[in-house]
Parts: structure tokens; sequence; C-alpha cells
């Protein structure tokens, strides 16, 4: 088990929910654990959100869910991030204080470079912000 920090279309609800991408593959629901956040920059790709992490950026809203480690491709292959290879998403590491407890999540941001000229969401919560674009 690992834990991981979703933050766009991985959110549940979404379009790329995090409980029915396990379940189409046949594998543990994920637990959630809490809401939570990292500091960052958060970007509209139009489909979906880009995170670029930066301290001095905004709270960008998002779940931390205790997940079978099998998921983890499941999520990769969503994300497209392949071994070898660079992508718009990279798959990468950070510790989050969820509920007071420090846990080191599985995240995916972006390249900074793919975000110019892009729309910012000043809120950091790409839930919020979609829903207000309808």
């Amino acid at each position: 088990m690992r834990y991981v920090f979703v933050y766009g279309t991985l959110r549940a609800g979404e379009v790329n929910d995090i409980g029915k991408a396990a379940a189409s593959s046949a594998l543990a629901m994920p637990i959630l654990v809490g809401e939570a956040s990292v500091r960052g920059r958060l970007f509209d790709f139009g489909n979906y959100p880009g995170l670029v992490p930066d301290d001095d950026g905004v709270h960008v809203k998002g779940d931390v869910y205790q997940i079978d480690d099998r998921l983890v491709s499941v999520l990769d292959e969503i994300e497209q991030v392949y071994p070898g290879e660079t992508g718009l998403f990279m798959a990468h590491e950070v510790t989050i204080d969820v509920n007071g407890a420090a846990l080191p999540c599985l995240y995916y941001p972006v390249q900074r470079h793919a975000v110019e000229g892009l729309p910012e969401i000043g809120s950091g919560d790409w839930v919020a912000y979609r829903r207000t674009r309808r």
C-alpha cells in the first residue's frame, strides 16, 4: 500500500475518478485518507489541470488516498507517464500533511515549460473552477 495525492481529474466524481480506475482494473478500492493541499500553481489545460510545484504558490486542493501498489501502473497510464520517456506529467513523491500526519505521497505535476500561456487557476481548486466554466 502507498499514498497518492490527486488534484484534478483523478478526484472523486471527475472523469478519471480514482475509484472507478481501480474498479475497472479489478483492484482494491482506494481509501480516502483526507483532504490536503500542496503549494504550487494550477493551470487550465482545457479538459484537465496541471500543477507546477512552487513554494510561493497557492494551496492546490486535492485528496490523499491509500492505494494498492498495483494501481500505480493504472494511474501512470492515465497520466501517460512511461519509463524512460519525458511527457507532460511526471510521477514524483512529496510529503503532505494530512490531519496532522506527514505522509509520503505519489503525485503527478506537469513540466514547468508546458504551462506557458495557459490560464492559471488562482483558487487552486480544479473541481470548483471546472464547475464555474460550464
